[in-house]
């Protein structure tokens, strides 16, 4: 059985600049590491999009499985040695609770994403695939009550945000902040 794989975990509102950091710091780290998000699995067709768009399924009733699955689908490719590079957005008030439990065995770095709503606002709209109004949604709530082993502000560009993370991420630190979850976030 493989060691235990490392997480770097990204976490931002949507259009925060996730992705991009996620990418470059994929060419950057020393080993391998898998870049994973909920829009890969969306964009690689495993839901049933078009479907749930038609009203055939009600992506409500479906999307706490999904979210369920993904997540510990994270849990079982850490599990067996790989080091992943997770891109997620937080919403729900238990979802960081949730993961802490499967996330438990494994080096977490939880490196939150900060991007100005104005700048949200306006990659949202550049980006055309994402409901208006959601990334000042995620800006306004999803932060709240979280503790992160490292901030970062998007505006300060890729390349300093990911040697921040590397420089973290190399160097011995604490069990992460993602563990220490509080009023039910």
């Amino acid at each position: 059985m493989s060691s235990n794989g490392s997480i770097i975990f990204l976490h931002g509102a949507s259009s925060s600049g996730k992705s991009t950091i996620a990418r470059s710091l994929q060419s950057s780290v020393d080993l391998p590491f898998w870049h994973i998000s909920i829009d890969h699995l969306r964009d690689s067709g495993v839901l049933p999009s078009e479907r749930i768009k038609s009203g055939d399924f009600d992506w409500k009733a479906m999307r706490q499985d999904f979210f369920d699955g993904f997540h510990r689908s994270l849990a079982a490719y850490a599990g067996a040695g790989n080091n992943l590079i997770v891109e997620h957005i937080l919403e729900t008030p238990n979802a960081q609770g949730e993961l802490a439990m499967l996330l438990e065995p494994f080096d977490v770095l939880f490196v939150a994403v900060h991007c100005p709503l104005a700048e949200l606002a306006r990659r949202e709209a550049m980006r055309g695939d994402r409901r208006e109004g959601s990334a000042a949604q995620d800006f306004a709530t999803i932060h709240i009550d979280r503790r992160y082993d490292l901030a970062l502000q998007s505006l300060n560009g890729t390349a300093q945000n990911v040697a921040r993370i590397l420089d973290v991420w190399r160097k011995k630190r604490p069990r992460s902040q993602f563990f220490n979850v509080t009023s039910g976030r």
